[in-house]
């Protein structure tokens, strides 16, 4: 009997997810992944191949912050309010194969209470 690996297990959610959700100009792709450490957020245009807008655990003022949900809200309104300093207001979400719970969650409704739909 094989066992599961959970990074193949996701990469193969999200494979399934990104034939389905892609981002344009007009709305663009928030992307959301995280490792132990840190918590990631981009706003991608796919159709150009471009980041319009990032934010991370990484950025100063959240600097020394842990990968929990509360720094993830912190990001999620980072992204939020760098998105609608470039002018954009609608995105599809991407959970990059993630389950929405926890930190995805928190995210997502944080980057909805700034101002993003989705």
């Amino acid at each position: 009997m094989s066992t599961l690996n959970r990074k193949k297990v996701r990469q193969r959610i999200h494979r399934r997810i990104r034939k389905k959700v892609s981002g344009d100009a007009a709305c663009p792709r928030l992307a959301v992944s995280y490792s132990n450490q840190h918590i990631y957020a981009q706003v991608i245009d796919d159709v150009e191949g471009v980041t319009l807008c990032a934010a991370s655990s990484l950025d100063k003022g959240l600097e020394n912050a842990a990968s929990n949900q509360a720094t993830a809200e912190k990001v999620g309104e980072l992204v939020a309010t760098r998105a609608k300093e470039a002018n954009i207001s609608k995105v599809v979400f991407d959970r990059g194969g993630h389950l929405y719970h926890g930190k995805i969650k928190a995210l997502a409704d944080a980057a909805r209470e700034a101002g993003l739909q989705f």
